[in-house]
């Protein structure tokens, strides 16, 4: 075995004891059941429409489920949004919307053209919401 390989064998246990106990949930690829898909015109940008999360109940659940598809409870909750929270409106599938929007105030590249429809893969947080409780305030 050469030394290399003996020290490499040697430290790889203790990479591993010093691991964090958490993992970062941006790192991990997100899984999303129906895309969401953008772009597809040279002159609009890619999600062409604002919003704003409104009217949920704060003696209620308090929250907006962001699911991986569009359809209620047969697709999952990924994420939660909450009154006030800004959202950029990518397509609209029934009363569901699909959405991107940011973990802080970051930018998530879609308020330019896409000519070519493609799905969005991130930076930014993505997926599906009831339009009932987003309220359009711009585009």
């Amino acid at each position: 075995m050469t030394r290399r390989l003996l020290a490499a064998s040697l430290a790889a246990p203790l990479l591993l004891s010093t691991a964090p106990a958490f993992v970062d949930a941006q790192m991990i690829p997100r899984r999303i059941d129906a895309p969401v898909m953008l772009g597809g015109d040279p002159d609009m940008d890619a999600c062409p429409s604002l919003g704003q999360v409104v009217g949920l109940d704060p003696n209620g659940d308090g929250f907006l489920s962001v699911r991986s598809g569009p359809g209620g409870s047969r697709y999952r909750e990924i994420d939660r949004l909450y009154n006030g929270n800004k959202v950029s409106v990518c397509d609209r599938r029934g009363p569901w919307y699909s959405i991107v929007y940011p973990a802080d105030e970051g930018e998530c590249g879609v308020g330019t053209p896409w000519p070519v429809r493609q799905p969005y893969t991130g930076p930014c947080s993505y997926g599906w919401v009831h339009s009932r409780y987003v309220r359009i305030i711009a585009g």
